[in-house]
């Protein structure tokens, strides 16, 4: 027995394709026959013998198994369904080429065998694939019709507000907020307070700067809480998919308690997170001494609670 060609294994799936439909010839014998017409077995001993090289060799295996699809009974015998199949299994084929030994069973089964289990892991793994982005469909639906379900009415209406009496308390008031506050707003409330726009937007822009390093982490803890939710959500949508007494169904019940677990403690750490700028961080944009700010803000905490009682009576 001579000893079989170390060649480079070839697991490109383009050319292989087109060879196999353009009808060009391949080389997988010495002999006339086609490679539907020699078993696997065939192939394999022409390999070991350095009758064929790795490429033609694994070529004529994906021709074989491509043209007698039908005695695998997988995807309800449709051609098209198993010559995907087949290219997503490709580079597992190369992998157990190199893996086979000849002292188990023959190469024919072994091949068969990998062809078959494998129709099973690809099957589970597109479910989950469905299950966990119909999950994520659905989560940001609900996302997207919660916040459409209130919209304030002061978005429809395009006048200016008016001016207010003491426009510092409402430039304190704003920079304070300035993680709440939108761009169109912005246009409205600077003519009430006497600003330009040109000059508020330097300013929030320069509190966003300082406060740069803070809001990229409140972001990153929300898209870490955003990710956990759709994760808990594709969690659920899988274990509602599996059937009673299926074995993994307890392990997926774990994998449901623990991210649960995880995503109330970043939404806890997120609610203890404050977005709300410091006094002295807003007295250093102003220009002004930050007792000037403590002042400012306590004078409206007490208007706030005494307008609030009045309320309530």
């Amino acid at each position: 027995m001579q000893k079989k060609s170390e060649i480079v294994p070839d697991t490109s799936l383009l050319s292989v394709a087109m060879r196999l439909e353009s009808g060009k010839t391949l080389k997988p014998a010495l002999s006339d026959r086609s490679a539907s017409s020699l078993p696997l077995n065939s192939l394999w001993n022409q390999y070991t013998q350095g009758l064929l090289t790795r490429k033609d060799f694994e070529e004529s295996i994906f021709r074989f198994l491509l043209e007698n699809y039908k005695q695998f009974n997988l995807f309800h015998r449709d051609r098209d369904e198993f010559a995907d199949y087949l290219c997503w299994l490709y580079p597992s084929l190369s992998r157990a080429i190199d893996a086979y030994k000849e002292a188990g069973s023959s190469f024919d089964a072994y091949i068969c065998s990998i062809v078959r289990c494998s129709a099973k892991t690809r099957y589970v793994r597109e479910t989950e694939h469905h299950l966990t982005e119909y999950a994520c469909w659905e989560a940001r639906a609900e996302e997207e019709l919660t916040l459409s379900e209130h919209i304030p009415a002061y978005l429809d209406a395009e006048e200016s507000l008016k001016p207010v009496r003491n426009p510092r308390q409402v430039l304190i008031l704003l920079l304070k907020s300035y993680f709440f506050v939108s761009d169109d707003f912005i246009v409205r409330v600077a003519p009430a307070i006497g600003i330009s726009l040109e000059k508020l937007t330097a300013m929030l822009d320069k509190l966003r700067e300082l406060r740069m390093d803070h809001d990229e982490k409140i972001l990153q803890l929300k898209e870490q809480l955003h990710l956990q939710y759709y994760r808990c959500m594709a969690y659920q949508k899988r274990l509602e998919a599996l059937c009673e007494y299926s074995s993994h169904r307890e392990v997926l019940c774990g994998y449901l308690a623990r991210a649960y677990s995880s995503y109330a403690l970043l939404k806890e750490r997120l609610a203890h997170v404050n977005v709300e700028p410091s006094n002295r961080e807003v007295a250093e944009v102003l220009g002004i001494p930050k007792g000037t700010v403590d002042s400012t803000l306590y004078t409206l905490k007490r208007k706030a609670m005494c307008i609030n009682d009045k309320v309530q009576d």
